[in-house]
């Protein structure tokens, strides 16, 4: 009876693990494979627009001509931008072709850096600082809430293709955490911004969201009506003054 109970205990565990495996596959398929599909495949043809080809030749001239793949990151980035927030494989085919390497070259950089996307976003990415100040101040539930009022998963595109909910890690404002960054393609490459939104709250940030759907843009930085950027709420208390400089320029000699 008790080795009939660890059998099929033994197979729940075995079950429960496939599921597992099979999510975080899929999860890691998203982020380090290429699938081909309708609308992202190597024969479909890609190009910078003319205006982006006076921007390629800008970028490579900061760099010597024997290296050219320096340019890699700001000819992805600039890629990204003209392509709507995300890389498909012929925009990184066509940036290898640039840079004159291999393409696997360039796909090893876009699968590294969580700054390139390579599946469709919406024209606002809102991006949600997760590292460990954030998450203690609340992150988990500045995301939860942004994906309820969206109605959409994490990585998943609003049925208006305006916006999408992803994570990002440190974007260096932790002393305004939780905070949001809002990557607006919604004008193409010409009028990209890239924005930090601080002191978020759960209400702060579906307000942030109607806002853009209604065209504004609100202002960026600390969402906390009682801080000046970084500064404590109410001012400061401390270093009100200028210090006093030492009563002699060597000290040892005072």
């Amino acid at each position: 009876m008790l080795a009939r109970l660890a059998s099929q205990r033994l197979l729940e565990i075995r079950q429960a693990f496939r599921q597992s495996a099979q999510a975080y596959r899929s999860f890691s398929t998203a982020l380090n494979y290429h699938i081909d599909s309708p609308d992202n495949n190597p024969d479909l043809p890609w190009e910078f627009s003319e205006k982006n080809k006076e921007k390629v030749k800008e970028i490579l001239s900061h760099y010597p001509s024997n290296y050219k793949q320096s340019a890699v990151i700001p000819l992805l980035d600039l890629a990204q931008q003209q392509h709507g927030g995300w890389l498909p494989v012929s925009a990184m085919n066509a940036v290898a072709k640039v840079i004159g390497v291999a393409p696997i070259r360039v796909y090893e950089v876009a699968t590294f850096y969580s700054m390139f996307n390579r599946t469709k976003v919406g024209k606002y990415h809102l991006l949600v600082c997760g590292t460990t100040p954030c998450m203690i101040r609340g992150s988990r539930e500045i995301e939860d809430a942004l994906l309820k009022h969206l109605g959409v998963k994490r990585n998943e595109v609003t049925k208006d293709g305006l916006f999408s909910v992803g994570e990002m890690e440190c974007m260096g404002c932790c002393v305004n955490a939780p905070m949001i960054t809002v990557a607006d393609y919604s004008n193409g490459s010409e009028g990209y911004t890239y924005n930090y939104y601080e002191d978020v709250t759960p209400q702060r940030v579906v307000e942030l969201v109607e806002m853009l759907r209604r065209g504004e843009k609100p202002p960026p930085g600390t969402q906390n009506p009682k801080r000046i950027k970084s500064g404590p709420e109410g001012g400061n208390t401390t270093l009100l003054t200028d210090p006093k400089p030492p009563p002699c320029r060597d000290l040892d000699a005072c």
